[in-house]
């Protein structure tokens, strides 16, 4: 087992900075997820307990019913989830692998105009990682996210459940 695990404070500073940086997101976007960077995907807040991510409503992401295509939706409320996760993994030791075990989302409004997702589990994030490394052993977080319109109106919600594990050599 390891005790006493410590997060590098450094290395959740440089994901904080990286992430609310709109030009070094959207070329790390560009490299690893094209996709989110074709959709105008943006961190506009990284804490150690939140993180918002908005998606604009634009030729490129809107479906045949004149709204933002749920897939894009979808996408930035992972990223929401997902920025918390690598900022509080991003060049731990030792290192943790993550995975989306399940998904669900509920559609309340159209989406016509900027979405932003908002996920508030940063510190629950922060525990189950801890308690990965500590454990050696698998743990679930379940992290849930309100997406809203620039009126403050809920346009879709979203519950997304990650996997995280210590890849601890034996």
């Amino acid at each position: 087992m390891t005790e006493n695990f410590q997060f590098d404070s450094s290395q959740i500073e440089f994901i904080k900075k990286s992430f609310t940086n709109n030009f070094k997101f959207r070329s790390s976007l560009f490299k690893i997820l094209p996709m989110g960077f074709l959709s105008g995907m943006k961190i506009s807040k990284l804490t150690e307990d939140t993180c918002s991510v908005t998606v604009p409503y634009k030729r490129k992401n809107k479906n045949p019913f004149q709204s933002t295509f749920w897939a894009v939706l979808g996408m930035a409320a992972e990223m929401s989830s997902g920025a918390l996760l690598i900022m509080y993994t991003h060049k731990q030791k030792p290192s943790v692998a993550m995975i989306i075990v399940n998904c669900t989302g509920n559609f309340v409004k159209k989406a016509t105009d900027i979405t932003t997702f908002t996920c508030n589990d940063g510190q629950k994030i922060k525990q189950a990682i801890k308690a990965a490394i500590e454990k050696e052993e698998a743990q679930l977080i379940e992290c849930h996210m309100q997406g809203v319109n620039e009126a403050g109106e809920e346009v879709a919600n979203f519950t997304f459940t990650w996997s995280v594990k210590a890849r601890i050599k034996k």
